[in-house]
């Protein structure tokens, strides 16, 4: 039976397993979703400036000029491979990554040749899970607390992160903004009160639908006045000196990583994959919860695509820009952002596909070459990650909690959350594995990968 035209997927052109979507023409421009990528996206894009220029050798326009590689690539995700998921870095790893890049070498040239020794062993990895299948294996096997759990995970460690961890660097140097940040989008977004109200008070309904934006403008306004944002703004465009950039970082002319760096590279690639794999399984989660509401259009799904995806922009950014790892399937911050607005309905955004190719600036990022705007959001790069990683933790939080059905299952989420977020991914996905086998038993659901043609009927009476 041919599909309605109703449960259609967004057109576009098919090369091999993925779907090209060319902008203005497959792909509507949303001025919210524009908007906020072209401030939030860009400003945490930008976050890895001050550690590039401080650990790396480089100056702030090579590493404005790596980031926009970094940025370009990801926006490829959704246009160029026709993910369904707003992608981002595996922000989890970072910390394991610099810890193991800048802690075993010395010279910028060696820690460079480290990541891409990273890039393109995760790369390799990430393929052959792809080629063999084993990828989607582990999506459709995984039972539903051990799910909840991964998921759960990268919520208590992304709020331990911005609470605890990192909170002499960011919270407590700019508390007010950041919290004022993070209130206000949280308020707007996921406040049932507040949801209510919408449906009667059309300027409530249009503030939420900027999702990130009010918060962040607030914190950029209210800064200044409490003295923790404090702008230096200069004038002009910037050419990023995309080759000066290239020669000190790619391995073609920086040098090739040795076997040892490959080698010692394996395990956390293996620790970078289960992380990711939980960004996955959420990303599914969050797109299962918008088809309830969104039967109109139809989501392509698929595992095995998202780990080719992943494979050719890790491989490509190891070799051009390498900085491990900010190459991952889903950004949970702005991908419930996006679907939140795209639960709506039609007249708030007709595609998915439209609502996240212009988040990321329709794979166009021109703010990299606006001085004035990398100027200005130079002193918001801390402002931004936090803000990502609190509506992360919550998001994470609220799809993790949905799952569980049972009181046993949900003390053994907590259980696994918890160990995955303070003990090494290992550790933590071992005492998963064996509290769900001993607690609540291999409770896998049929479906665990959302199937679109079945989430377009109705439910039965």
């Amino acid at each position: 039976m041919s599909e309605s035209p109703e449960t259609r997927e967004q057109p576009g052109w098919k090369w091999g397993p993925f779907t090209f979507r060319l902008p203005f023409y497959h792909s509507r421009l949303l001025w919210p979703e524009f908007i906020q990528g072209m401030l939030v996206a860009a400003a945490t894009g930008l976050a890895l400036v001050p550690i590039m220029t401080n650990a790396f050798g480089l100056s702030f326009e090579e590493a404005v000029a790596l980031s926009f590689i970094h940025s370009a690539l990801i926006a490829s995700a959704v246009i160029v491979f026709g993910e369904p998921y707003a992608p981002g870095w595996i922000t989890p790893v970072l910390p394991l990554v610099l810890f193991f890049v800048i802690g075993n070498y010395e010279d910028p040239q060696m820690r460079f040749q480290a990541m891409t020794a990273l890039s393109l062993t995760f790369a390799l990895l990430v393929l052959l899970l792809g080629i063999t299948g084993l990828g989607r294996k582990f999506v459709i096997w995984l039972p539903e607390t051990l799910k909840a759990g991964i998921i759960l995970g990268a919520a208590i460690a992304a709020l331990h992160r911005v609470f605890v961890k990192d909170a002499d660097e960011r919270l407590l140097q700019q508390p007010i903004a950041i919290t004022l940040a993070c209130a206000i989008c949280l308020f707007l977004m996921f406040s049932l009160p507040l949801q209510r109200m919408e449906k009667k008070n059309k300027l409530i309904q249009t503030l939420a639908g900027l999702g990130l934006l009010p918060g962040f403008a607030a914190a950029a306004i209210v800064g200044p006045m409490v003295g923790e944002v404090e702008y230096n703004i200069e004038w002009g465009i910037l050419i990023p000196p995309f080759t000066d950039a290239f020669s000190k970082a790619s391995p073609f002319v920086n040098g090739w990583p040795t076997m040892d760096m490959f080698m010692t590279s394996v395990p956390l690639a293996l620790i970078s994959y289960v992380i990711l794999f939980g960004d996955m399984v959420t990303g599914n989660e969050i797109i299962r919860d918008g088809k309830r509401w969104r039967r109109d259009e139809k989501i392509d799904i698929n595992p095995t695509r998202t780990h080719y995806s992943l494979a050719i922009r890790n491989a490509l950014m190891g070799f051009f820009a390498p900085f491990f790892p900010t190459q991952g399937a889903v950004w949970a911050g702005v991908h419930v952002v996006v679907v939140q607005r795209w639960k709506q309905g039609p007249e708030a955004m007709k595609s998915l596909h439209s609502g996240l190719a212009s988040y990321y600036m329709m794979g166009l990022p021109i703010i990299f070459f606006v001085l004035p705007v990398l100027t200005g959001l130079r002193p918001l790069l801390d402002i931004a990650l936090s803000l990502t990683l609190v509506l992360t933790g919550f998001a994470c939080a609220y799809v993790a909690m949905a799952i569980p059905s049972t009181n046993t299952s949900r003390g053994t989420v907590l259980l696994i959350g918890t160990s995955l977020a303070f003990f090494e991914p290992w550790i933590g996905l071992a005492i998963g594995v064996i509290a769900t086998l001993a607690l609540v038993g291999w409770d896998r659901v049929p479906e665990p990968i959302p199937d679109e043609d079945k989430s377009n009927e109705e439910p039965s009476s």
